[in-house]
């Protein structure tokens, strides 16, 4: 938090002169009691001692208010985390043959469906989203788009294919989302970023494509788009392939550095999954904090309302307890 005016925070000095006074005043008056001879006035002077606390909540609540109407007169502000109304985000997922694994129930691809649906649950509704798949290459399945229905019929139609060809999936959707902002007159801002965000989930290495992963990723951030990956899957992963003597077992471990390094140059994040609820999680989290820009806003206003409710606060209690400032 920062202050427009910090200047006026000098007016909080208010509050232990206020404390000052009060007690001074209750000590006067302390004084004055033992004067009393009389026996049925002492006791109601030390009945009073024991509940001594009723007359000071509603100082104690005076001073708050006096303390949230100080530090209102400095202007006080925060960063707070707002929606981009222009926010496009492309979901890029692998579909390599590796993606028929199981050690992610029930497999990678089916856990991988499960939390991108669970991701467009989360994601503010006016937020364009778009499905991109990639083995060999890489295909567009929906255009972003506000209609979530749309890219959730495009999420059950994946399947599993050949290779994997990170680097072109990355790529084309770079250009998807340049496209899609430029139809729509959006502008990168101040720091060359875009409102917009490629959430790509992969369980192998590179091994097609014509371009390198980290190649992609810099001409990600050349067009001011953050990557965020997640790596799926075990170091153990396996897919088998043909029955009986005829069947054959290939290791299919992630390739979590890649991963790493693509969020690193774009200025993403990057994530590990090796459980369904883990990706889900994952997701989820995603879904919560991608389209969202840091601002800074005067909050005054919630200084104000508090030192009015601490006043009222302070006059019903001195009233309901009968308890007159000291």
């Amino acid at each position: 938090m920062s202050f427009a005016w910090p200047a006026f925070l000098l007016a909080l000095l208010i509050v232990p002169l206020v404390l000052a006074f009060a007690v001074w005043a209750d000590r006067r008056r302390a004084r004055y009691a033992v004067a009393f001879t009389n026996l049925d006035v002492l006791a109601s002077v030390a009945g009073e001692r024991r509940f001594a606390w009723r007359r000071w909540l509603p100082l104690a609540l005076l001073l708050l208010a006096l303390a949230a109407a100080s530090t209102a007169l400095a202007r006080p502000r925060a960063q707070t985390w707002v929606p981009d109304d222009n926010a496009t985000v492309v979901l890029l997922v692998d579909t390599s043959g590796s993606m028929r694994a199981r050690d992610v129930e029930p497999t990678r691809l089916d856990a991988a469906a499960a939390a991108m649906r669970s991701f467009l649950d989360r994601l503010p509704p006016r937020f364009h989203v778009g499905l991109v798949e990639f083995s060999s290459v890489p295909e567009v399945l929906a255009e972003p788009t506000r209609d979530r229905q749309l890219v959730r019929d495009a999420i059950s139609y994946l399947s599993p294919d050949a290779g994997t060809a990170i680097g072109d999936g990355l790529d084309i959707s770079t250009k998807l989302v340049q496209a899609t902002l430029a139809r729509e007159g959006v502008r990168p801002d101040a720091a060359g970023k875009l409102p917009a965000a490629i959430v790509l989930l992969s369980d192998g290495t590179q091994n097609r494509g014509r371009l390198l992963p980290q190649e992609a990723a810099k001409r990600a951030r050349a067009a001011g788009v953050r990557v965020y990956t997640v790596a799926l899957g075990t170091p153990h992963g396996v897919v088998r392939f043909g029955f009986g003597p005829f069947g054959q077992t290939i290791p299919v471990p992630p390739d979590p550095p890649t991963m790493r390094a693509i969020a690193r140059i774009t200025e993403g994040k990057s994530f590990t999954a090796k459980s369904a609820e883990r990706l889900e999680a994952v997701y989820r989290q995603l879904g919560s904090s991608i389209g969202r820009r840091r601002e800074t806003r005067d909050i005054e206003s919630w200084f104000l309302g508090a030192a009015a409710l601490l006043l009222v606060a302070a006059v019903g209690t001195g009233r309901l307890l009968a308890a007159p400032l000291p």
